[in-house]
């Protein structure tokens, strides 16, 4: 069974940045793609941030681009996002996704076939 675990959550001023990590154990035997969702309170799960196995193409969500970067070592089965110029609307759970297969376009949730428990980044104003 595919495991993903978040770290790298906590709190930050607006305007300032943290790097998320999401460690992957049991991969899939072959390639695969991974993504970003955040859950805001009282909100539903939204997209964020996938790339594909070698990376060569990624996908952002309009709140986020320009300001958080995905990026993946599969060498080391970790999947990062660089949040910069955070914001107190990126408050949210962050959860770490794989996909059993890679993608040919941009991934939506009921593409993703595995979870971490999530990490929480609180961003104060």
């Amino acid at each position: 069974q595919v495991e993903l675990d978040e770290s790298g959550g906590g709190l930050v001023q607006a305007g300032g940045s943290l790097r998320l990590s999401c460690a992957v154990s049991n991969a899939p035997s072959r390639s695969f793609g991974m993504g970003w969702f955040r859950q805001a309170p009282g909100k539903e799960r939204e997209f964020v941030a996938a790339i594909t196995w070698f990376g060569m193409r990624t996908w952002y969500s309009v709140s986020v681009e320009g300001r958080f970067t995905i990026s993946r070592d599969n060498a080391k089965n970790t999947l990062y996002l660089q949040m910069n110029d955070l914001k107190s609307e990126d408050t949210a759970v962050y959860y770490c996704a794989a996909s059993s297969a890679d993608y040919a376009a941009k991934p939506a949730y009921d593409d993703m076939h595995y979870w971490g428990v999530g990490t929480l980044v609180t961003v104060s104003s």
